[in-house]
């Protein structure tokens, strides 16, 4: 699986790139827009082409989930440390039947120890961050790990094809993809290396 998350700022054509690499065959878009306010995440998601919205994957205002055929939701680590304890509370008041719900961690033995059934999780950083300076990538192995966990953290068109090496089963980009001078060719790229 190779997912793309959005870039925090809003950038030229940003939305216009986003139905491109759709048409082009993205199938999984983590929305994470932490200065949005609810507002401004419906006016994003409903310019994209009402088509892809199930491809959308959201990382706040998760009620959005009833008012959009979105894909699933998303857990930062800190709002899953806040609410796993009590799911049940959480999800009350969302329709969460065919969703997806992943979350984000930053050790192995957190994901080991986790009991909630996330769909997939996301591991990071792998390679050095690309989005973030001085984050350091630490390679992270997860052969022995037992659950499905996505790759996250420098992820390039060149190291791309290393992940399933280490045992993950899919890949999130964020900076090479966004910074790159075309990202829908440059999406093609990933996919072909990514095999």
């Amino acid at each position: 699986m190779l997912i793309l998350i959005s870039p925090e700022k809003d950038l030229k054509n940003e939305i216009s790139i986003l139905n491109q690499l759709f048409e082009a065959g993205l199938e999984c878009f983590h929305l994470r827009k932490p200065t949005y306010s609810k507002e401004e995440m419906m006016a994003y998601i409903k310019q994209i082409d009402a088509k892809f919205h199930d491809r959308i994957v959201l990382h706040s205002f998760h009620e959005l989930v009833n008012k959009f055929n979105v894909r699933g939701i998303h857990f930062s680590e800190s709002l899953r440390v806040q609410y796993i304890d009590h799911p049940s509370q959480y999800f009350m008041d969302l329709n969460m039947f065919g969703k997806t719900i992943s979350s984000s961690f930053h050790e192995i033995k957190d994901i080991e120890n986790c009991y909630f059934e996330f769909d997939y999780h996301f591991l990071s950083p792998v390679f050095n961050s690309i989005s973030k300076e001085n984050y350091p990538g630490r390679h992270f192995d997860v052969n022995k790990v037992d659950k499905d966990i996505i790759a996250l953290g420098g992820m390039t068109s060149e190291n791309i094809n290393q992940i399933k090496d280490l045992g993950f089963k899919g890949a999130a980009v964020l900076g090479s993809l966004w910074n790159a001078e075309n990202p829908v060719e440059y999406f093609k790229i990933l996919i072909t290396n990514f095999g």
